[in-house]
């Protein structure tokens, strides 16, 4: 009786261990991740080259508007090379910066109930 109790604790004792271990390790790997993602951020450089769009040829070719400086340039992208394409100047470009808005789930169910209200109407 007493031989199976003890077993009983200690397979208990090893899996909290292995879940401890288990929930350190990933605590780590995602401190490191953070740390690494915030010195590569850091280390990108100081604003001077921005991808404006991005258009997708084929599964790993892009065609890119990119600002470099002032200029804004038009690159092909693809496997193991990137091609300047032509030079476009700001008049060209269609820039629609819209400001992406935070939208809540309640924000949409509303949408939906009214919505669904004109339709029943």
């Amino acid at each position: 009786m007493l031989l199976s109790v003890t077993t009983k604790m200690d397979g208990y004792l090893q899996f909290m261990t292995v879940l401890f271990l288990f929930v350190f390790v990933l605590a780590i790997t995602y401190l490191v991740t953070r740390w690494i993602a915030n010195y590569q951020k850091g280390k990108a450089g100081s604003g001077n080259l921005e991808i404006i769009e991005t258009c997708r040829v084929a599964s790993n070719k892009y065609i890119q508007i990119v600002r470099a400086g002032e200029k804004y340039l038009v690159i092909g992208v693809g496997k193991d090379e990137v091609h300047m394409l032509s030079e476009l100047s700001a008049i060209e470009l269609d820039l629609q910066r819209e400001e992406m808005q935070a939208v809540g789930f309640a924000d949409i169910l509303e949408k939906v109930k009214s919505l669904k209200d004109k339709g029943k109407e």
